[in-house]
């Protein structure tokens, strides 16, 4: 399935490492009130926060309506701004809601207004960062990461937000180099999970598998050991590990019984265990929980691949018309697939002029060129998706079919094989496909012309090997 859900899960872990930035500075009247009580809920989610975990959503839901209301008596609390900004944020994504991010945007903007950056505040310009990176912009929350750095190059929480926009934009080598970083100066559950992505990517998935681990027996919380597990769910299903999938997912929502990343995983791997009934009703509960646009298409496509036709078009169309964040990719591939493939050119060609780059948008962009019938072009995007270390089915599957068009016999065969080794169940729609396309291509002939090699260059491999200088 056409899933980003680690990747997303991470996303909010760095919203949270900013509001760990802003609680950590700004909230004494928190601290210090005499004899201890039990901490109240916008108390908590300042504990999470200077602790760099995931605070419960109604305990990030009272501490907004905490500075909210400490704001409307004190209008030039700077810090407090810029706390409320960044709980925006990671409101907004954790719930997949982008109108917490112009409210986000309106604060941080506001905290610049009554202490400018001039002065050292760093806190908006880091909510700034962070929020350009849940909208997509990646180039503006690079700008505003690096600025940050400059100042304060020891405060790990900019870390996180340079790691989403150097990833975002294809720069790989930055992204790790800032991984190294924070581990250098944090530790915790919030720098193991961003570990656990950084080798995922890397397609180290042992190693993914460890720090994600790590991650959950650090956590302290229930919101961020949920969010812990459901990294680990993710990463058995990509993997191919249903059972694993669903066990994970399930200790999850054990902890937090509407976590929307969980539900959508479990939903995943209920349908590749072919109880489809029970993931019908999962990716109800997910879309209702945390309407992600990726999700909305891969529920669409369950359905579709089940044959409730009319509910795979009313999915279709919420997608098309919803107002979403970070789209672009979602929407490309739904129009590449059930849809208009050139309109899905033009979209994704303007999303990767924006900046970005990272391998799904190159992914996406190859499928759509594939399926509007430029095959030749698309694979130069295949090829970058699929090269840089990430290991998906769903990557792997459009190179080959990418090659099985261009007459590539052998590299299809070869990833149209690996999409099916990663995960023979990545789509209830497409891998199917895969299959199939595998059986089309057939086996590799039994005799070969002395020289030739068992995959053999087809005449089109020859063609471009004339055309490029190089040896096929």
């Amino acid at each position: 399935m056409k899933s980003q859900n680690v990747s997303r899960t991470v996303l909010a872990a760095g919203a949270g490492a900013v509001l760990a930035a802003t609680a950590l500075l700004y909230a004494p009247e928190f601290l210090g009130r005499g004899t201890p009580l039990p901490p109240g809920p916008a108390e908590r989610a300042v504990i999470a926060a200077r602790a760099g975990a995931q605070a419960a959503l109604p305990d990030l839901a009272a501490l907004i309506a905490d500075r909210e209301k400490w704001l409307w008596a004190h209008p030039d609390d700077a810090a407090s701004w810029a706390e409320l900004g960044a709980a925006y944020t990671e409101r907004g994504t954790r719930l997949g809601d982008a109108r917490d991010y112009p409210r986000a945007e309106e604060a941080l903007r506001r905290s610049l207004a009554e202490r400018p950056a001039a002065r050292g505040n760093t806190a908006a310009q880091l909510g700034l960062g962070a929020l350009a990176g849940a909208r997509g912009d990646w180039r503006a929350a690079r700008e505003w990461g690096e600025r940050v750095r400059k100042a304060e190059p020891g405060r790990w929480p900019v870390y996180p937000v340079l790691i989403d926009a150097y990833n975002g934009l294809g720069d790989y080598g930055a992204a790790r180099g800032a991984m190294e970083r924070l581990e250098e100066l944090h530790a915790g559950a919030v720098v193991r999970a961003r570990a656990s992505q950084s080798y995922r990517d890397r397609g180290w998935r042992e190693d993914a598998d460890a720090a994600a681990l790590d991650a959950a027996a650090l956590a302290e919380a229930d919101a961020e050991k949920a969010a812990a597990l459901g990294r680990l769910g993710d990463l058995a299903w990509e993997r191919g590990e249903p059972e694993e999938a669903l066990e994970r997912h399930g200790a999850a929502l054990r902890l937090v019984r509407d976590h929307g990343p969980s539900l959508a995983g479990r939903a995943r791997a209920l349908a590749a265990l072919g109880r489809a009934e029970e993931a019908v009703r999962d990716w109800r509960a997910a879309l209702a929980r945390l309407p992600l646009p990726e999700y909305v298409l891969e529920a669409g496509e369950l359905y579709e691949s089940l044959g409730l036709d009319a509910d795979a078009r009313a999915q279709y169309e919420r997608l098309r018309t919803g107002t979403w964040a970070r789209a672009e990719v979602p929407l490309g591939l739904l129009d590449a697939d059930h849809g208009d493939p050139a309109a899905a050119v033009v979209r994704l060609r303007a999303e990767w002029a924006r900046g970005h780059r990272s391998v799904g948008a190159a992914d996406a962009l190859g499928w759509a060129l594939f399926r509007s019938g430029r095959a030749a072009e698309a694979l130069e995007y295949a090829k970058r998706a699929t090269e840089e270390g990430l290991r998906s089915a769903l990557f792997a599957y459009h190179r080959g079919e990418i090659e099985r068009a261009l007459e590539l016999r052998g590299p299809a065969r070869r990833h149209l094989a690996e999409a099916l080794r990663i995960n023979p169940d990545f789509s209830p729609l497409h891998a199917p496909r895969a299959a199939a396309a595998l059986a089309a291509v057939g086996e590799p002939p039994d005799e070969l012309p002395e020289g030739v090699g068992p995959e053999g260059p087809s005449r089109t491999e020859k063609a471009t090997a004339a055309g490029t200088g190089t040896r096929a």
